[in-house]
This record gives structure tokens, C-alpha cells and sequence, in this order.
């Protein structure tokens, strides 16, 4: 049976297919760069498992409190070693990203000090943890400050306002790598080199910390390679590599680590706690097939820009520019293209793809927000997944792919359903 045909039986027309297929001609030289730099950190994680010495005691269950869980202690060594960093604080009782960030944040300031934001407001779940909307156990509400500098209209930073908004109380600095639900520009690793460098600068003894959420494997380096005192990051998402059901992770110095191992446990106990429950395996697998999934991820989202871009539609990043996460940003312009462009990703998921997304008002957001995940493990968005706040610009985000095929499909289908909604005419 030929392609086409099998695509047809998914539900994508032969005019979508092969308008799918003419843009595809053009990115061959691109995605052959992605597979080198999947090659170079296979390489990485590879060297790091080999050099603590994985072995099958290590994917050994543990119960209760933890205590000596070598499988658990090993993969922070494999984890510090990837990111060349002192520690690393890896484990399932960290929920989500935001929960890492949270843990990070709250463990590393005290009352009285001051957060800074140099890159613009942070991303919408993080507005209750600093205090910016008021929710319990905000950091404002245990006498944190926060300061912002915003970035400049072309989205760079703004030296000035940073260097005036740092000040005797500026205690941690954190900087989102990705866009979050904006259409600014992701920030290259070697940016945020720059932005650290300089705020090192201005105070030698101040922490960084980098949300490194979607960034993960996209370039060789990591913002741990350029000063980042911590990197933050979710298991579901780039490196948990699909199959971690659960977790996220800090990496860093060893006093920064150690402090939020004091936070997610307890005062005295830090990171001698907390069991694995039987999933290291998915941990150490998880993370070895990461590079080459977040490979696929990057071409399905190089894939998008240039598919909607072609239509008329504005993205970011654009079909040409060079990517430093996974995530594409696709301006629609209206309600009912989201709504349609979710219903098309959700029509290609191996799981639920029956279902049919609303939009409803997900907790720690401001706005309704449309998500379509049809994945294995709810809310993985290295998992082919998009959403968005509905609200101006309309813009919808899409990630993930655990291959570069499954990515392809669920782009085609969202095309797919925009044309059947009469939103997007082919050949016009």
C-alpha cells in the first residue's frame, strides 16, 4: 500500500499529503544538522551511564523512606554528569515543572529577599508561586520580593533595566529558556551565557537559575555549561524521553541542590528520602532515548513553521531561524482555528484520539486554555501535544512527537482539520 494511502486511512487528504510532502523537499539539510547534534548528545548521555557504571541493580524497587537507594543516587551522578554540573536532585516525588521551579525558588530565598526576572514575566503557572496573583504559600506571602525588566521590543534583553533593577537584595535571578505561552524569540543557550556573564558582572555572588524546560538536547550545551548555578527541568517533558511516567529535576551547585533537597523533603533529611517505587527503569531508559526523540520533536516543530508559514500564518520561531527548544508557536489570529488546529492533533494521538478538545479553565491559568495530548502518560508534552490561552493573539503552541513521524502526522491532521473548518484554503 503506498504512503498516501495509508494517510488517508488516518484521515489526511491526498491535497494535504502532498502539499505536506512539497515542503518537506526543502528541510532535508536542516534535519540532517539535528541528527548530528542527536549523535553528539547520545554520545554525552551514553559516556555518563558508562562512567557510573549502570547496571541492572540499579533499576532495583525501593519502598518506605528510600535509604540507600543506589538506583536513585546513581542516576543524580548520571544527571550531574550530563550537565556538568556539581549535584543533581532527580526523583518522582517532584510532580511537574513547575513544582521543580517551585522547590528551587522557595529553597533558595529567605524572607526579605528580592527574585529578579530579567526576561520578562514569567510563565503563567509560575504568577502563584512568586506572588504576582495572589494563591497560600506564595513566595510574597513568606516576604519575597519580585522585580522585573522587561525585554526590549525585539525581544533582547535590556541591558539598562536589568543593571537598575539589581540591587543589595537581589538574591536569585531567574531566567525562562523558552517562550512559555508568548510569541517572543526562545533565548540560545550562548544567550543566556551572555545574560549570566552580565549579571555575574554586576553582583559575583548572586544565583541563577534557568527554567531549561523544552530546551533540553536541542543544542550540544546547556546553560550549565555557562554559569547557571541551577537548571530546571520536568521529567515529562525532553529528558524523561517519553517513558518517565512521572518527576523532574534540578541540577547545579551542590549547596543550591542540597538546599532543595531540604525543601522537597524535610530540614535534616534531604535527599537520603524518598523512594523510587519501581520506576528507575524508566528513569535511566527514558533519558538515554531522549536526544533522539527530542531530534523528532525538532523536526516536527521546523516541520509546522514551514508548513504555516507558507499559509499566511506568523510563527515563532520562523521557518529559517535556528531553534533552541521544541516548542512552535503558530499565530492563528481566532478562537476557532485553535479550537480546529487542537482537534486535528488530537485526531493523529494514539491514545484518545476520539476525543474531542474544549477549551476549559485549567488550574493556575488566567484564561481558558485548549489542550489536545492524546500521550501515554498524562500531560507529557515531549508527547505530541498543542494548546494555548485563548485569548489575543490567538497563537497555539505545539510540541513534542515521540517520533519524527508521529510528529509529521499530527501536523498534517491539524492542517487537515483547519481546512475542513474552511479556515485555510490549499492552492490559493
Amino acid at each position: 500500500m503506498e504512503l498516501n494511502a495509508m494517510y488517508a486511512k488516518l484521515g489526511v487528504s491526498p491535497a494535504v499529503y502532498e502539499f505536506g510532502e512539497k515542503v518537506l523537499k526543502d528541510l532535508r539539510e536542516r534535519f540532517d544538522a539535528i541528527d548530528q547534534v542527536a549523535e553528539y548528545n547520545q554520545a554525552k548521555v551514553l559516556h555518563a551511564m558508562q562512567k557510573n557504571r549502570v547496571n541492572a541493580t540499579h533499576f532495583a524497587a525501593t519502598t518506605g523512606y528510600g535509604y540507600d537507594d543506589e538506583g536513585r543516587d546513581n542516576l543524580e551522578r548520571v544527571y550531574a554528569d550530563v550537565f556538568h554540573t556539581e549535584a543533581a536532585l532527580v526523583r518522582p516525588q517532584i510532580t511537574c515543572g513547575t513544582h521543580a521551579l517551585a522547590v528551587a525558588l522557595s529553597a533558595n530565598l529567605l524572607p526579605g529577599d528580592e527574585l529578579l526576572s530579567p526576561v520578562g514575566a514569567p510563565y503563567d503557572t509560575l504568577e502563584e508561586v512568586i506572588g504576582i496573583r495572589p494563591s497560600k504559600c506564595s513566595l510574597k506571602e513568606y516576604g519575597v520580593t519580585y522585580a522585573q525588566a522587561d525585554l526590549k521590543a525585539d525581544g533582547t534583553f535590556d541591558y539598562d533595566a536589568i543593571r537598575e533593577k539589581i540591587n543589595e537584595r537581589t538574591k536569585l535571578i531567574t531566567i525562562q529558556r523558552s517562550k512559555g505561552y508568548a510569541t517572543r524569540p526562545t533565548f540560545s543557550v550562548t544567550q543566556i551565557g551572555e545574560l549570566i556573564a552580565f549579571c555575574k558582572s554586576i553582583k559575583p555572588d548572586v544565583k541563577i537559575m534557568v527554567d531549561n524546560c523544552y530546551g533540553e538536547f536541542v543544542e550540544t550545551i546547556e546553560p550549565s555549561d555557562m554559569g547557571a548555578d541551577m537548571i530546571v527541568g520536568s521529567l515529562i517533558k525532553n529528558p524523561g524521553g517519553g517513558l518517565a511516567p512521572i518527576g523532574g529535576y534540578i541540577c547545579g551547585t551542590k549547596e543550591c541542590v542540597e538546599r532543595c533537597a531540604y525543601r522537597l523533603s524535610a530540614p535534616g533529611l534531604g535527599q537520603e528520602v524518598g523512594a523510587n517505587l519501581g520506576i528507575m527503569p524508566s528513569f535511566y531508559q527514558g533519558l538515554f532515548l531522549s536526544p533522539t526523540v527530542v531530534s523528532g520533536a525538532l523536526k516536527g516543530a521546523i516541520f509546522a513553521a514551514n508548513i504555516y508559514e507558507k499559509l499566511g500564518f506568523a510563527c515563532v520561531p520562523n521557518a529559517t531561524e535556528s531553534r533552541h527548544d521544541i516548542i512552535q508557536a503558530v499565530t492563528l489570529g481566532s478562537r476557532e482555528a485553535m479550537v480546529a488546529f487542537c482537534r486535528g492533533i488530537q485526531a493523529a494521538a494514539p491514545v484518545d484520539s476520539y476525543v474531542t478538545p474544549e477549551p476549559w479553565a485549567m488550574p493556575g491559568y488566567d484564561s481558558d486554555v485548549i489542550m489536545a495530548a492524546g500521550a501515554f502518560i498524562q500531560g507529557s508534552s515531549i508527547e505530541l501535544s498543542a494548546d494555548g490561552p485563548i485569548r489575543e493573539p490567538y497563537a497555539v503552541y505545539f510540541q513534542g512527537g515521540l517520533t519524527w513521524y508521529h510528529a509529521k502526522l499530527g501536523i498534517l491532521m491539524s492542517l487537515q482539520k483547519l481546512v475542513e473548518a474552511g479556515i485555510v484554503k490549499l492552492g490559493e
